[in-house]
């Protein structure tokens, strides 16, 4: 008797120390994750390159925002009645507005909200109303620029897609050669395209004996940034009015609260649908740094110059990644003297065309690894994968794609990469 009930604490005893080390282990795997991956499902999201962003759901349109302010009140007014929609990139050039043409004094349009015209947006509480109009935004008497400024404003410009660039345009009044690239916006990507003397466009360069009539600098509000605030694009247009006083031109300029109506929507859809898929896989010991190299490398993965296993298509493009639990990074040196608890690999949804057959080798490849060194996939919560995570995060894969696509956001696409960037 006494043996037995010996021998039921033993086995009792072995049972909740073996809890005991699963607890621990997974409480170390928890730790060791160092990005912020979230999961599609079990009652959290995958992660969003924003963090702490809100994100509200955005119905689709076919909407653009015009490149001059005369339309801007009645905007601005059908914005604050309902949402506004996202547009497609299938784009309709906007025309100036002739009732802003008063005489040879007046500007051919009126200048955005850092002029002398009050903004009445509650979001924007610090644009001032005794704020003085730009200097260039005003033709100068008895001068004619080279190009019609409003003229300029309706060219479909390849390099431009005006649901998230912020425009100005600047009309020369004498060919200039551009002897420097300016200085434009300290975080955000800009691009300077030139019309030539045979009136062509293209990109603008520092090119000796190369003249031009006029510029359209085209700044990009979205990113994986967010979106640039009201102050941020008033500064550009100061910017862009600094430039065309320099090359001697006049300013045309993309009405603030117009165009954030248009690109308020689209940023909110960039911030939904821009998640990255994290699956772990940790061994219950160790594996050996030349062992993981071996078999990432075996299907396909290479080393980049930032620490990070890539798998690329045909093209050269990376597909999926592999990144250590802790976020450090791999190195060769790592590689041939440590051990590693594990890995991680990420997908990212809007960088990865054609999502569910993508998100399918990924998966292979995963449970290949797995396989190969006898590792655990687990999610964030450190609990194994099962048939049916796999199915809902296959079917959140095409959904947020399908959103993409309704807005013409085509993943993998190089306007895509200029956007999640």
């Amino acid at each position: 008797m006494i043996v037995l009930v010996v021998g039921a604490a033993f086995i009792l005893a072995v049972l909740v120390y073996n809890i005991y080390q699963e607890s621990q282990y997974r409480k170390q795997l928890r730790d060791q994750f160092g990005h912020a991956n979230k999961d599609a499902l079990l009652d959290s999201q995958v992660s969003s390159v924003r963090d702490g962003t809100q994100v509200q759901p955005v119905p689709n349109g076919n909407t653009m925002p015009p490149v001059n302010e005369a339309d801007t009140a009645a905007a601005a007014d059908a914005s604050e009645a309902q949402p506004e929609p996202v547009a497609t990139d299938k784009q309709t050039v906007p025309e100036a507005s002739d009732s802003c043409i008063q005489d040879d004094a007046v500007t051919a349009t009126q200048p955005v909200a850092v002029a002398d015209e009050k903004d009445t947006s509650s979001e924007n509480p610090a644009v001032r109303s005794d704020m003085e109009p730009l200097s260039r935004t005003m033709p100068i008497k008895g001068r004619k620029t080279l190009l019609d400024v409003r003229d300029m404003s309706k060219q479909p410009l390849p390099w431009f897609d005006m649901r998230f660039d912020y425009l100005a345009y600047i009309a020369l009044y004498e060919p200039k050669e551009l002897h420097a690239m300016p200085r434009l916006s300290s975080r955000s990507r800009f691009r300077l395209v030139g019309c030539t003397m045979d009136d062509r466009y293209q990109v603008a360069e520092p090119i000796p004996s190369v003249y031009y009539q006029g510029f359209v600098v085209g700044l990009q509000a979205i990113s994986r940034s967010g979106l640039l605030t009201h102050e941020e694009l008033a500064h550009f247009g100061e910017q862009a009015n600094r430039f065309a006083e320099q090359m001697d031109g006049q300013l045309l300029l993309t009405d603030i609260n117009t165009f954030l109506n248009v690109a308020r929507p689209l940023d909110e859809l960039c911030a939904r649908v821009d998640q990255t898929i994290a699956i772990h896989l940790v061994s219950r010991t160790n594996v050996s740094g030349m062992e993981l190299r071996t078999a990432v490398e075996k299907l396909g993965f290479e080393l980049g110059h930032d620490g990070a296993f890539y798998y690329a298509d045909s093209n050269g493009e990376p597909l999926f990644n592999i990144v250590t639990l802790d976020n450090s990074p791999f190195t060769a040196t790592l590689l041939a003297n440590q051990n590693y608890r594990g890995f991680s690999m990420l997908f990212d949804i809007v960088h990865i065309p054609n999502g569910e057959k993508c998100f399918d080798q990924f998966m292979d490849m995963a449970v290949k690894l797995s396989s190969q060194l006898s590792l655990d996939l687990v999610n964030d919560k450190v609990e194994e994968l099962s048939t049916e995570w796999l199915r809902e995060v296959r079917r959140y894969v095409v959904e947020r794609q399908k959103e993409m696509k309704q807005v013409e956001l085509k993943p993998g696409s190089e306007l895509t990469k200029r956007l999640f960037s």
